[in-house]
């Protein structure tokens, strides 16, 4: 049987390996984004910054669980990524369906974080704060990304 402190380890690091792949995925969306799409890029770096400071606390999280962090990806990222390669190759990149994977992936993480601090999931008191706080971040980006998509005509 689990304990509290494997339990919490395991869901910090499945929110360690999409904050990775949030960070992934906006770095490729700017790097996709043409020379005036410059808001866009300030945006989508800023995101990917904040993932890397989330990383960095839910590492020190599973550190003060007394587990091992986890640095690669999730599989269902690394086929997201896939998927936007192959659709970019048939759609171009233009910035409303750029801003649409970007929502795509921001409706992934938001599912994760609500996942992770759902109360039979087993993440304990002392790290639901911080996974809560990195939420309510994430919640606010997801509607940004989602009103610059809603801006596209």
């Amino acid at each position: 049987m689990e304990t509290t402190s494997e339990k919490s380890v395991e869901v910090l690091n499945d929110l360690i390996e999409i904050n990775n792949d949030r960070i992934d995925g906006f770095d490729r969306a700017s790097k996709d984004l043409g020379e005036a799409d410059v808001d866009l890029k300030a945006v989508f770096d800023q995101f990917a910054s904040d993932s890397r400071k989330n990383v960095q606390e839910l590492s020190q999280a599973v550190g003060q669980a007394g587990g091992e962090v986890e640095t690669g990806n999730t599989a269902t990222g690394t086929i997201h990524r896939a998927w936007i390669d192959i659709k970019a190759t048939f759609t171009g990149h233009d910035r409303k369906s750029i801003l649409e994977e970007c929502e795509r992936g921001e409706d992934a993480i938001i599912k994760a974080y609500r996942d992770a601090l759902f109360e039979d999931n087993g993440l304990a008191p002392q790290f639901a704060a911080v996974v809560a706080q990195q939420q309510q971040a994430i919640n606010e980006d997801h509607d940004r990304i989602k009103a610059l998509r809603n801006s596209q005509l």
